[in-house]
């Protein structure tokens, strides 16, 4: 199945396969969210976060195309027999040679096939057409504006007993339970996020992960609710993405220079934090050391693994025996870059060799090798 993200998508996005937030990129069809801002390395060459994105659909689906005709007729609205059709009129051949291979009437009853498929698509195009009209009718609907929304959301006007109604219906479980869906008509959408938004505080400032952990219990994809909230003006986050704050009645402006200069300030003190990292086979307990001057790389890390590209040839065939679930990654210790300077390398490896002296991952123990790291002093570009 596609993920969540595909329906709520544009058409535009669904044919490029994924679609883009404020910090990342994210994969219509399997959720894999890729960050924006990071290289990624793959086989020796280095891919900013877009055509990682790109390289991580061909890698991992093929192509949209061949991802979506693969998918349950329920999905799709096509019989097994009209996917076989359109993946041979993907592949460009003639009707007489589509008849050939598949064995069935002449080159005639291909043309047929391929008016109806044209007939379907014209019929699918009035359809969305009717429900564009449809939904559009729904957005000039109004009832008493409710005094919490942002000015974003007072296009729709929702009543106190519309609301509850709405609010029962997506939360199944009580206010504190997960949504059901949020594959949403935009009025519903902005009531469920004016509830969301109430879990964050006037005032105070959140990090990304606190924002998630606050969201994670509501839906499994946390990051979709965090960027409509942003989106919907419910939360706004500095320019860095240090940071995030429930916009609305502060008791300070969200325009004036005093709050401006201190959210400035307060991106500017957030250092980046570099150190050591751990990969550990729960299988087995084999571990791989390696260092990284930004944590947030450790994203790209596991991308490797799961296309196949990690230098450690050892630890990559491990990692495709046992599959992902069988690995933990952790930081073992964490280094906070001063001011503007760079975390330095040799301090990095200096670290990084502490920890290969103090778990010794040779052997049976782990995926390095004790000459090449000795001569390395422990950098994580060693391979056994």
């Amino acid at each position: 199945m596609v993920n969540d993200l595909f329906w709520e998508s544009s058409f535009e996005d669904m044919k490029k396969g994924y679609g883009e937030s404020e910090d990342h990129y994210h994969c219509l069809l399997c959720g894999e969210s890729i960050e924006k801002g990071i290289i990624y390395p793959v086989e020796g060459v280095f891919y900013e976060a877009k055509r990682y994105m790109k390289l991580h659909i061909e890698q991992q689906h093929g192509s949209v195309f061949h991802h979506l005709i693969e998918l349950d007729k329920e999905v799709t609205g096509l019989s097994d027999h009209q996917k076989n059709l359109v993946k041979f009129f993907k592949e460009g051949k003639s009707d007489s040679d589509i008849q050939k291979e598949m064995g069935i009437g002449s080159s005639s009853t291909i043309r047929n096939h391929r008016f109806t498929l044209k007939k379907k698509e014209r019929q699918a195009k009035v359809f969305l057409t009717l429900m564009e009209l449809l939904n559009e009718g729904e957005e000039e609907k109004a009832v008493p504006v409710t005094n919490r929304a942002p000015r974003r959301s007072q296009r729709y006007s929702v009543s106190d007993e519309e609301r509850e109604k709405i609010l029962a219906k997506n939360f199944p479980q009580g206010l504190n339970g997960p949504l059901r869906t949020f594959h949403l008509q935009e009025k519903h959408r902005l009531v469920v996020l004016e509830e969301l938004s109430g879990h964050f505080e006037f005032g105070a400032t959140y990090t990304e992960k606190e924002v998630n952990d606050r969201l994670t219990p509501f839906y499994d994809d946390y990051a979709v609710l965090r960027r409509y909230l942003i989106e919907y003006g419910f939360l706004e986050r500095s320019a860095d993405g240090s940071s995030y704050w429930r916009k609305g009645e502060t008791g300070m402006s969200m325009d004036s220079k005093d709050y401006k200069k201190q959210m400035k300030q307060l991106a500017k003190e957030v250092k980046t934090e570099g150190g050591v990292y751990q990969i550990k086979n729960l299988h087995n307990d084999k571990i791989y050391i390696g260092s990284t001057p930004n944590i947030k790389t450790l994203n790209g890390v596991k991308f490797t693994l799961k296309t196949n590209t990690h230098q450690n040839k050892e630890l990559q065939d491990e990692w495709n025996t046992y599959g992902a679930d069988a690995f933990s990654i952790e930081m073992l210790e964490t280094i906070k870059r001063e001011e503007e300077k760079a975390l330095s390398k040799k301090d990095l490896l200096k670290l990084e060799a502490k920890w290969l002296e103090k778990l010794q991952p040779y052997g049976e123990k782990g995926y390095h090798s004790p000459k090449a790291d000795t001569k390395t002093c422990g950098s994580m570009s060693t391979e056994k």
